[in-house]
């Protein structure tokens, strides 16, 4: 069975997007997240496997972090990084998002990932000039590099909430996805910021499985920030002011 999709309003290069980002994903290798499988892809539509709804479960839970952990193991050619075959500018729901290859996380997630959503939801009035200038400094720390780690570029999700993770029942499949190089964080944060299902199991798998020793979960709002913003330009000033709590915390 097959399930075609078709959204309006979405620009040039959107459905070409998805489908390389969701082969990219699938290309992980052995033990990696299954996501759905794309079988055509046009202009104005993407086609792919029908999914069958089941319920969560803490089996499926645990399974997801582990295979989400193979998935970032297989790596992209940098932080920012495009899957093969995809435009040089991705989508994050239907909002442009930046795919500029960088060499280090801090600068790059300042300035294609906070930045310019920042400056958009402020000139729509859905972020404050206080809180600008908050998100500005946290810019300017992750600049400097100091959140910098030595965690390589992961395979990314990149949009990992709640309603893009679909549960079968025996498994778990991954759907929309905003494909690109980054840190491994970023798809957790996302899956804490709106919740998820047995949303501790998946977490403490996939801590285990990379066997994480530091205080990671103290970085999980760090990398919240972007989706945040992304909400507060498309979504209000509700989200803004979540942004801003959010940066008032690693401003410094």
């Amino acid at each position: 069975m097959a399930f075609t999709k078709r959204t309006d309003g979405a620009g040039p290069g959107f459905y070409e997007a998805e489908a390389a980002g969701l082969r990219w994903l699938a290309a992980a290798g052995p033990g990696a997240a299954r996501v759905v499988t794309v079988l055509d892809v046009g202009a104005d539509h993407i086609v792919l496997e029908e999914l069958s709804h089941g319920r969560p479960t803490v089996p499926a839970a645990a399974a997801l972090g582990r295979a989400l952990r193979v998935t970032h193991q297989a790596g992209a050619e940098a932080f920012g990084a495009p899957p093969p075959g995809r435009p040089q500018s991705g989508y994050i729901g239907r909002q442009p998002m930046s795919m500029r290859p960088a060499a280090e996380w801090g600068s790059f997630y300042a300035e294609q990932r906070v930045l310019p959503y920042a400056r958009a939801a402020r000139d729509r009035g859905h972020l404050s000039s206080r809180a600008a200038v908050l998100v500005e400094r946290v810019c300017d720390r992750l600049v400097a590099g100091a959140f910098a780690d030595d965690q390589p570029p992961a395979r990314l999700h990149g949009d990992l909430w709640s309603g893009n993770v679909f549960w079968t029942g025996a498994e778990v499949v991954l759907i929309d996805p905003a494909a690109h190089g980054g840190h491994p964080l970023t798809d957790l944060a996302m899956l804490d910021l709106f919740g998820a299902p047995h949303l501790p199991t998946i977490l403490d798998a996939y801590a285990e499985a990379a066997g994480w020793e530091f205080d990671w979960q103290d970085l999980l709002g760090l990398h919240q920030l972007h989706p945040l913003l992304v909400h507060a330009v498309s979504h209000g000033p509700a989200y803004g002011s979540e942004a801003e709590r959010v940066a008032r915390r690693y401003a410094g």
